[in-house]
């Protein structure tokens, strides 16, 4: 059967755009921390972990010395698929989950049964608030026709309303599987990944018109301009970038994707655009290769983001410790909800690439 090709994005909406402004102006301002209380809250977190039977589940983007504590204390610094996959089959009582709100609803949702902690829960996604789960079901109560396909950044009433939950490492495919089918698809919320996924499937998919305020900073004439000085670099980008961005890059995928790309290009230099808090892990990774971050709209003054998430940045030693101690920020998914989100989560887990 021949593919419909469609590509209609909802019409700007500056409600939501109002909203994701508001978000960004309760994110407080950055402290630092000098060597010696990063190291004392280290320990009084290690010795927490025993205590409580609990396990820190970090993204890539979290602060660098939360993704160490969480590897040396037989956690998990990885991308929001295999943080869902790591929650669901570990041991622990309690997991501490290091990144944003969606993030630990999901954890929770697959494991009702445990203890789900964050360091805040002020910690959301521009995806997630530019996306309210009233205003999608309306979209979806439009178009019965079509089979709901969301992003992993969304919150658990969004994904209760969906038919699937895709991350960016398994969106291709699972878009590609329902094109087969003869499905057409609803798209929700990032626009840019769901113009990076309509073009390399030619699927049938009506799109919600949302972004992530990180990538969509970057700006492919500033990476071009990046090349002139480093005309060898490998380009690797997340497909939540600008098409324009995309267009020009070596290297498409996911943030464990552009991990494992880093270490198979022959490349010795990466200009990378995604958040910089993966540069933590991919120079691991590449520990001989010198990593550049893209250039953003920080060269002017309208950046919002500058290659960091202002959320992701709001997790701390100091409040990783606060929850663990206190057993505060406790995430709470209603009941039917989370049974009605579990399904589509639950076919984001089983399917196989």
């Amino acid at each position: 059967m021949e593919n419909q090709q469609q590509n209609n994005t909802v019409a700007d909406n500056p409600d939501h755009q109002k909203l994701v402004e508001q978000y960004l102006d309760l994110v407080p301002t950055e402290t630092s921390i000098d060597a010696a209380d990063a190291v004392a809250l280290q320990d009084e977190i290690r010795s927490l972990l025993i205590e409580k039977n609990a396990v820190i589940i970090a993204h890539y983007y979290t602060d660098p010395l939360i993704q160490a504590l969480a590897e040396e204390t037989g956690g998990v610094v990885s991308d929001s698929l295999d943080m869902a996959r790591f929650g669901n089959s570990h041991a622990a009582d309690t997991l501490v989950v290091a990144g944003v709100k969606f993030m630990g609803e999901t954890a929770k949702i697959l494991t009702p049964n445990k203890r789900v902690l964050m360091p805040t829960l002020e910690a959301t996604c521009s995806l997630d608030v530019g996306c309210p789960a009233d205003e999608f079901a309306r979209f979806c109560d439009q178009h019965p026709d079509r089979t709901v396909v969301v992003y992993a950044n969304t919150s658990a009433a969004v994904k209760a309303r969906a038919d699937w939950v895709v991350t960016s490492s398994i969106a291709l495919q699972v878009v590609d599987h329902l094109d087969a089918l003869g499905e057409k698809i609803l798209w929700a919320p990032d626009k840019y990944l769901g113009g990076y996924v309509q073009k390399n499937t030619g699927a049938d998919m009506l799109m919600w018109d949302g972004s992530c305020i990180v990538h969509e900073e970057f700006k492919a004439k500033g990476i071009l301009d990046l090349k002139k000085v480093y005309p060898e670099a490998a380009v690797l980008v997340h497909p939540e970038s600008p098409e324009s961005v995309v267009d020009i890059a070596d290297i498409v995928g996911s943030t464990s994707q552009l991990i494992a790309a880093a270490q198979k290009l022959p490349h010795r230099q990466m200009i990378v655009a995604t958040d910089q808090g993966i540069f933590y892990k991919m120079q691991q990774a590449v520990p001989d290769k010198q990593l550049l971050i893209a250039p953003t709209g920080g060269s002017g003054a309208n950046c919002r983001s500058c290659a960091n998430c202002p959320w992701m940045g709001m997790n701390s030693l100091q409040n990783l410790r606060d929850c663990l101690k206190q057993g505060s920020n406790e995430i709470e998914v209603n009941a039917d909800i989370g049974a009605q989100a579990f399904t589509s989560l639950e076919r984001m887990m089983n399917f196989k690439v």
